[in-house]
């Protein structure tokens, strides 16, 4: 009976050699969490038989440290909760480890090509459908400027100018010129080109004449601009400007809005001159942001937002079922899985260009290894004890 207890040692001993040694080995491991062997005894009857490893616990709730990578598609969830990626056959699968790229029909997939589940781009304010997401890799066609926002000051200092009518060739005709950049229907740049004029009457008035990629002043429109006494412009004070088809793109139509200019005194300056609108562009990359979005950037300067990845939290992690040393599914001692994007809810936050490390203590698996070997030699005493024994009684008979 004791050759049998101590053999049961051994055994269960070389799996808990087996985890400990899994875990040192992974020590280096993105997202590893560390395993433990329990222990429990064996009766047979109302005897004890031995020992055997019940179960192996994974230290899932424990995060692992901090790594700077530097590199935009990876990332690392700070709290509760794991990225999720669908494989071929259709599984969830659950993992700590967010190494990201784009793959060559152009979705989101992990380290082993799984498919990155996320939220697709918001529309009317409502977060977009959960499921695969998709990078734009071509080309995005132009966008039509409808809009410039122009912030500054015009300086109260100003005088009416000595020569009249408005010259571009001659800056004395004017107080100040500024330039916008706009956009046509097919991403043309053209130069929208302010002139801005002292009016002599009624006070506080400045009169905006607009020209376009250096041709001669438009007659109409001529925004005037009028200030009250303390240099503001009433909220909403914007000009609409047409430009007719021409060269087989459509018409331009687009509003300056002057929200924010100021008439004091001090230099003349300029906080704000933007327009929407944009020439076409190529894919060059994709990043991730620290609220989880996967942003596609253009050749263009353009970054646009074409998903959130999804992070889902459990009642019990602990009970997740591995799959690999780095991955999960869900069963149902785990619980459901709760989706939502990263810092909602109890899914944590999110550290781009940085992963997660292992959570395995090298201090804590040497110390148990040094353990286990002792325990080891102990059976392996009762087994040499017990065939001692056996041999004297054999040469007794």
């Amino acid at each position: 009976m004791s050759f049998n207890i101590a053999l049961s040692g051994i055994q269960a001993i070389n799996e808990q050699l087996e985890a400990v040694s899994n875990n040192i080995a992974n020590a280096g491991t993105y997202g590893f969490k560390s395993s433990r062997a329990n222990f429990a005894s064996v009766y047979a009857g109302d005897s004890a038989n031995g020992v055997e490893v019940a179960s192996l616990t994974q230290n899932i709730a424990q995060n692992g440290g901090l790594i700077n990578t530097g590199r935009s598609m990876d990332a690392m969830i700070q709290g509760r909760g794991f990225f999720t990626s669908r494989d071929a056959q259709g599984v969830m699968q659950y993992t700590r480890v967010g190494i990201f790229s784009a793959n060559k029909d152009g979705y989101l997939v992990d380290t082993a090509g799984r498919m990155v589940q996320g939220y697709g781009p918001s529309a009317g304010g409502a977060q977009g459908v959960m499921g695969d997401i998709k990078i734009p890799t071509g080309q995005i066609p132009a966008v039509a400027t409808t809009r410039i926002d122009y912030v500054g000051n015009l300086s109260h200092g100003y005088t009416t100018p000595a020569v009249s009518p408005l010259d571009p060739a001659n800056d004395k005709s004017y107080n100040y010129v500024k330039q916008s950049v706009v956009y046509d229907s097919v991403g043309n740049q053209h130069t929208l080109t302010q002139y801005f004029v002292k009016a002599a009457t009624p006070a506080n008035t400045m009169n905006v004449h607009y020209a376009v990629d250096g041709a001669a002043p438009m007659t109409t429109p001529v925004r005037t601009l009028t200030f009250n006494t303390k240099g503001e412009l009433p909220a909403g004070t914007t000009q609409a400007i047409s430009i007719p088809a021409a060269g087989g793109v459509d018409a331009m139509n687009f509003t300056i809005s002057y929200d924010g200019t100021t008439h004091v005194a001090g230099e003349s300056t300029n906080t704000t001159n933007r327009s929407n609108g944009y020439a076409s562009g190529s894919f060059v990359g994709v990043e991730l942001a620290e609220d989880g979005s996967v942003v596609a950037k253009y050749s263009n300067e353009q970054r646009q937002v074409v998903g959130t990845l999804a992070i889902a939290t459990f009642p019990d992690e602990g009970s997740l079922a591995p799959t690999s040393d780095t991955s999960w599914v869900a069963n149902n001692t785990s619980g459901a899985p709760l989706y939502s994007a990263p810092g909602v809810g109890l899914a944590g936050k999110l550290s781009t260009g940085t992963l997660e490390g292992s959570n395995v203590d090298i201090t804590s698996e040497l110390v148990g290894l040094m353990t286990s070997q002792r325990n080891y030699q102990a059976n392996s005493k009762v087994i040499t004890t017990e065939n001692q024994m056996m041999q004297a009684l054999m040469q007794a008979l």
